[in-house]
């Protein structure tokens, strides 16, 4: 199973730094996933382990919102469950308004 977080991935989130204030703007750098389930991450805090960005929860458009999700609690899931949440290894950076857009979310 892939890293969650990457080296190469921390330093893309600290070259952008935190992106507080763009809204829609932002660049979203890493995407995860896991059934229908989706987190599209702008910033990392490193010394909580903690992601922000756009979620969505089983593909309700509903149950869809800015916040913060643990890096730690992803991986702790991961370690008990026989399916897993997961990096978009795939990923291409856009911002989070072309995520919504594309989503339908407005």
């Amino acid at each position: 199973m892939q890293k969650l977080m990457t080296k190469e991935l921390e330093n893309r989130f600290a070259k952008v730094g935190s992106q507080d204030g763009k809204g829609n703007d932002a660049i979203v750098i890493a995407h995860f996933f896991i059934g229908g389930s989706d987190w599209w991450a702008t910033d990392y805090m490193p010394e909580d382990r903690c992601l922000f960005g756009f979620v969505c929860l089983n593909g309700d458009k509903e149950m869809s919102e800015l916040g913060y999700f643990s890096l730690q609690e992803f991986e702790e899931f991961n370690k008990v469950k026989t399916f897993h949440i997961e990096r978009d290894a795939w990923w291409t950076e856009k911002t989070l308004g072309e995520i919504k857009k594309e989503g339908g979310f407005y």
